[in-house]
């Protein structure tokens, strides 16, 4: 009976770790997605633009690729692709952890189960 009382805090612990982190990662993970959002805007108002070129009478573009702003764009990309990466893994080793800590529990509460039946 003694480690059914160790238990339930390990469980209680365990749960409120779960929570806390829902909690943050839902906050950085709706701000992630606002400016995935922008981007994804930006670059459909891109290629709508690009798109309607040919209407206009335009048929070739010169693109500069040491424009500052092509560049400042392509870093923004990149930075958003990197924080995307970064959160993913960051869930991944959660879930991984969780998964190991909730089969570590079922396998007690099992335990605790066939002690008592």
């Amino acid at each position: 009976m003694s480690d059914d009382k160790e238990l339930v805090p390990q469980v209680i612990d365990t749960h409120q770790e779960l929570v806390r982190h829902i909690e943050q990662g839902a906050a950085k993970m709706r701000a992630l997605s606002v400016l995935t959002l922008l981007v994804a805007a930006f670059l459909a108002m891109a290629y709508v633009s690009q798109l309607l070129l040919p209407l206009t009478g335009t048929t070739s573009v010169t693109v500069n690729l040491s424009d500052p702003v092509n560049i400042v764009t392509e870093l923004g990309v990149l930075a958003l692709a990197i924080a995307w990466l970064y959160v993913g893994l960051r869930d991944y080793r959660f879930s991984s952890r969780m998964r190991r800590e909730i089969f570590e529990a079922r396998s007690k509460e099992r335990q605790i189960q066939d002690r008592l039946a």
